[in-house]
């Protein structure tokens, strides 16, 4: 696991520009059982420990409907994660790779996200299994899993070309 700030070999930093492009509100906090960067799981399990998502004001009436779903999509902000690697050596083995081809929680944008388990809604609470986040980690977003849902566009002509991205 890399250590706070750690280049390996064979990975590369770059710095980061200065200006933002978008603004992210914080909708919330998850609440796990962990504090610790190198206790965290690097994937959560949908068996693992009962964790929270409190969600904040004025963002609790969002969650009308919520209930319905067996499993949610949760993304978060990776608060504690460097930005500015480029080229990771994952296994430290002097092999490094793109920050783009890893799940790695260092990434220009540090959004986590992870399929959980809803297993309860109490409110502005909801409790959940399957997080691997740090307690207190920043809430960006939740929507119903993504698997659950079939396209509703109609194929149309020229779905399988390849176009001009503009």
């Amino acid at each position: 696991m890399v250590r706070l700030n750690e280049i390996r070999e064979a990975e590369q930093a770059v710095t980061p520009p200065l200006d933002v492009d978008a603004g992210i509100y914080f909708i919330g906090r998850c609440r796990t059982p962990w504090s610790d960067r190198l206790k965290c799981p690097r994937q959560g399990r949908l068996d693992g420990p009962l964790c929270r998502i409190e969600v904040f004001e004025p963002w609790i009436a969002a969650l009308d409907g919520i209930a319905e779903f067996e499993r949610l999509e949760v993304l978060y902000w990776l608060h504690e994660s460097r930005r500015d690697l480029v080229r990771q050596s994952p296994r430290n083995d002097g092999n490094a790779r793109g920050t783009f081809s890893l799940r790695t929680p260092v990434r220009p944008n540090p959004i986590g996200t992870h399929i959980v388990q809803l297993i309860d809604v109490d409110g502005p609470i909801l409790h959940v299994r399957g997080l691997d986040c740090l307690d207190g980690t920043p809430l960006i977003d939740i929507k119903p899993d993504r698997t659950l849902f079939t396209p509703i566009a109609p194929r149309q002509p020229g779905d399988d070309q390849v176009g001009d991205a503009q």
